[in-house]
């Protein structure tokens, strides 16, 4: 993935559930990002397994 390819979000948590998701991705052996970037794919995944696909025009319409 190129890096202008990247988009940056700016997610707020509470520090209880940061040291949560922390403990979580740690016992993953992976990072916070990485295991946010896991969890939102698989919201997509569930998303369109119950929708269908989410196409292009979709996005841009």
């Amino acid at each position: 993935m190129n890096k202008k390819d990247v988009k940056h979000i700016g997610l707020r948590v509470s520090p209880e559930m940061h040291r949560k998701l922390v403990y979580i991705a740690e016992y993953d052996a992976r990072n916070v990002n990485s295991l946010a970037l896991s969890l939102l794919n698989q919201c997509i995944r569930d998303f369109e397994k119950e929708h269908g696909p989410i196409t292009a025009e979709d996005l841009n319409g």
